[in-house]
């Protein structure tokens, strides 16, 4: 179990023999259920969770209470946040939120302090990971100030979609996605099926033109 954890994750196989040994002594296997919050604004950090299994959601409320949602959490993926709030010896701002049932490997602090100050794989693991999400965050700003909603929409609503073709979402939860108003993601899904590109239904949208929505995401240049 353990040789397998570890070949999940790209750079730690890399590990020498010594380090390994320590990281799998030193770390557990963890399963936390479907809609468990892993943390919350103002806990301490102090495991590093490497997801093997499911998605963690993580978000944001701004002081008027609006959900900002930063980033998922992928198998194969570490938390950054956690990473941050760890080097920093800060607490957690933001909420993790597990959106599947979530399998995962728990690196207390003491092994994640211990590892990082003596192993150049370990550390280039981590700072490696870290730059990625740091640039993800910044595409995420660039989003939200530059881009237009139809088109991040459009992008989101593909992004989520399950093989059916259905996003599991009402409006309020998209708006939450996209820092934006329930109203505003009304308007714009109302705008998709009268272009014949969705069908809505209680808590769900059918991408019922799935090509239409790609030529707008392609046709102005967006990312997810």
């Amino acid at each position: 179990m353990d040789e397998t954890w570890i070949s999940k994750f790209k750079g730690l196989s890399r590990l020498p023999a010594e380090i390994r040994a320590e990281l799998e002594a030193g770390s557990q296997i963890v399963s936390v259920p479907a809609g468990t919050q892993v943390f919350a604004p103002g806990q301490t950090a102090d495991n590093l969770l490497l997801l093997l299994a499911g998605t963690v959601k993580v978000q944001q409320k701004s002081e008027t209470g609006r959900e900002v949602f930063l980033y998922r959490v992928h198998a194969g993926e570490s938390c950054v946040l956690t990473t941050a709030c760890m080097l920093a010896f800060e607490d957690y701002s933001a909420e993790g939120t597990a959106e599947t049932d979530v399998t995962a490997v728990a690196i207390p602090r003491k092994t994640f302090d211990d590892l990082v100050a003596k192993s150049p794989v370990f550390r280039e693991f981590v700072f490696t990971a870290y730059s990625r999400r740091i640039t993800d965050l910044f595409t995420l700003i660039d989003d939200i100030v530059f881009q237009r909603m139809d088109v991040r929409l459009a992008s989101r609503l593909l992004e989520l979609a399950d093989a059916d073709g259905v996003v599991h979402a009402t409006h309020a939860v998209l708006g939450t996605e996209l820092a934006t108003a329930r109203e505003v993601i009304s308007r714009t899904i109302s705008e998709f099926q009268r272009r014949g590109w969705v069908e809505q239904a209680r808590g769900k949208v059918h991408l019922t033109g799935k090509e239409g929505l790609e030529r707008l995401v392609k046709s102005s240049g967006g990312h997810g």
